[in-house]
């Protein structure tokens, strides 16, 4: 058996797991670790500017493909802090990622010692497993663990804390012979799969939900002949949004108080049966529950035992991966199918498509400064359907929602229940370096932009490309408009006359010159006509320079987008309503 060091022993494990992407920073109580990396040779690494931002990279990275699991590496005390937001955000979106830290040698953690944090304590709240390691033997059986907890069960984060001493240690271990430990599942029985289609056989307008489990069990193929099997329409959640393609004729929209359609909640509220696939009846997909709820029978499926009955009771409950729920379902399915056992849907689907016909917002506006519904109809004009959309919170996040079309799983990229502001920029560098060839385009406001804008130079520098489409109001725009039911517009302003940039009127950061500042490229749009001429460009630029390029458009300041404070019979519609085709022009519209 072989000697070598503790940080040796660990490089080898991650390669053996898979994990073979880095995103971090060096520093004195991790460089142990970063020498085992540069002896090793085979472990890629991107040097991020700040730890918060490799924390949001490794999720990018681990979201833009099956079986990715990113890592984050950084050094001790305010390095694993910065990471707390991250862990958080993947713990939310049962996101697997690895963070590693440095800390002080093992003699010295209580003594107050130089950035000596209880890192582990901290971050346990927001992480499957988090440990400081203090005994060298234990490393190799950490990360088994920490690969195991990652990947078993809801999916999540893990931190691993190891002191200087620890790293520097010397063991007995033997890489040729380790093995990744088993992971189990659980999966759904023949018996409960027939009690669940046998209650969606006895509804009349039965709809199916299809949540960011199924993302995570690679189970969309599944999740698609389920619904064409039994004839019954789908509803992604924002985190399932790509399941089934948004041009699929069982396609019935997005729910929800903000990220909704209005033939989607149009559509719930006629339903009587919901099955919730690998979902969590998030507060902004339900809104109120008496209103969400009433009149309809629900069946829950989820991988976590205890997210069933944690927002509300369903009628029936089952314990079960995604994939493996839908391989059975779509078992019986096709038998009862067969056996001429499933109901006709044809008609209760062809109302759900005639609601996607007519409940259609407007899109085609010609003002200036331009109205963001502009942008979105652009979008869908420049990316096709294999674009890979990155976005997070605010405004943009929710009219793309709205407005945005989405073909594939994974081509939906979003921090769901967190929502942190900056964690675009970063998850788009993530996921540009797993898929260093596809069309990544990030979405931002301005304020979600600056947040973390100095990550900008680390796709310069190590040549991601991607597009950056930035729709700058000057405002926190949200914010704003929550603040209307105060009667208030309160710290949310960020416009000023910017002395270096008089042509801005007054919309205060130049982008531009600080994109470009960067080492990036960058256009700023005034005009709606030139949406999508510059959105060509930026795609053209991306693809030859191997830089992120940023296509900034100027709104107008002032947008109050759809949406609703508390239940989906109520989402409020601030501009005019698409009447005739022009009104929406790139809206799917089924035959």
């Amino acid at each position: 058996m072989a000697r070598m060091r503790v940080v040796d022993a660990a490089v080898l494990i991650l390669e053996k797991e898979g994990a073979t992407q880095v995103f971090g920073l060096p520093g004195a109580a991790i460089n142990p670790f970063y020498s085992a990396m540069k002896a090793h040779g085979g472990i890629r690494h991107v040097l991020a500017r700040h730890v918060e931002a490799a924390s949001h990279m490794a999720e990018g990275y681990t979201r833009a493909a099956p079986g990715n699991i990113g890592v984050c590496v950084g050094t001790s005390g305010p390095a694993g802090t910065d990471m707390i937001t991250g862990l958080y955000s993947a713990s939310a979106d049962s996101v697997p990622i690895l963070c590693i830290t440095g800390q002080a040698p093992v003699a010295k953690l209580h003594k107050e010692d130089f950035q000596a944090v209880d890192i582990s304590a901290i971050a346990a709240p927001v992480a499957k497993m988090a440990v400081t390691v203090l005994e060298p033997a234990q490393v190799p059986g950490t990360f088994a663990k920490a690969f195991q907890l990652m990947r078993e069960g809801r999916p999540g984060p893990v931190l691993i804390d190891l002191p200087l001493d620890v790293q520097l240690a010397e063991i007995e271990f033997d890489i040729a012979t380790y093995e990744p430990l088993p992971v189990a599942k659980p999966a759904a029985t023949r018996a409960q799969a027939e009690r669940a289609l046998s209650m969606l056989g006895e509804a009349e307008r039965p709809l199916i939900v299809s949540g960011g489990g199924v993302v995570n069990a690679d189970a969309a193929e599944l999740l698609v002949e389920l619904a064409e099997l039994t004839g019954v329409p789908v509803v992604p959640t924002l985190m399932g949004w790509g399941t089934i393609p948004d041009d699929h004729p069982l396609m019935a929209g997005m729910v929800g108080l903000q990220t909704s359609h209005r033939y989607g909640n149009a559509t719930l509220l006629a339903s009587d049966f919901v099955l919730g696939i690998g979902n969590r009846w998030a507060n902004r997909h339900t809104g109120g529950l008496d209103v969400y709820t009433a009149g309809r029978t629900f069946v829950h499926v989820d991988i976590e035992p205890t997210q069933i009955g944690r927002v509300f009771a369903p009628d029936y409950g089952i314990v079960s991966d995604a994939r493996a729920a839908l391989e059975v379902f779509v078992e019986v399915a096709r038998q009862w199918r067969a056996a001429g056992r499933l109901p006709d849907r044809s008609r209760w689907a062809a109302e759900c498509r005639q609601r996607r016909r007519t409940l259609l917002r407007k899109t085609h506006f010609d003002t200036v400064p331009i109205k963001p519904q502009r942008v979105y109809q652009e979008m869908n004009r420049a990316f096709g359907p294999g674009t890979r959309y990155v976005s997070t919170i605010g405004l943009s996040q929710i009219q793309a929602a709205q407005m945005l079309h989405v073909y594939q799983p994974r081509h939906w990229i979003n921090a769901g229940q967190a929502g942190p502001l900056g964690w675009t920029v970063p998850a788009a560098l993530g996921v540009a370096t797993a898929h260093p060839d596809a069309t990544v385009v990030a979405l931002s406001g301005d304020y979600d932009f600056q947040f973390l804008i100095e990550e900008l130079a680390v796709g310069a520098q190590f040549g991601i490309p991607y597009v950056h489409v930035l729709v700058n109001n000057a405002y926190l725009g949200l914010i704003r408009q929550a603040q209307r039911g105060f009667d208030m517009d309160y710290c949310v302003q960020l416009s000023f006359e910017n002395i270096n940039a008089p042509e801005l009127g007054g919309y205060g950061v130049d982008h531009v010159k600080v994109a470009e500042g960067l080492g990036c490229k960058a256009i700023r749009v005034f005009e709606p006509d030139d949406i999508l001429p510059s959105l060509e460009k930026a795609k053209t630029l991306a693809a030859e320079l191997r830089v992120p390029v940023v296509v900034e458009i100027i709104l107008e300041r002032v947008t109050n987008v759809s949406m609703g404070a508390a239940a989906i019979d109520d989402v409020a519609e601030f501009e005019e309503l698409a009447e005739r085709p022009g009104d929406a022009p790139t809206a799917i519209v089924p035959a």
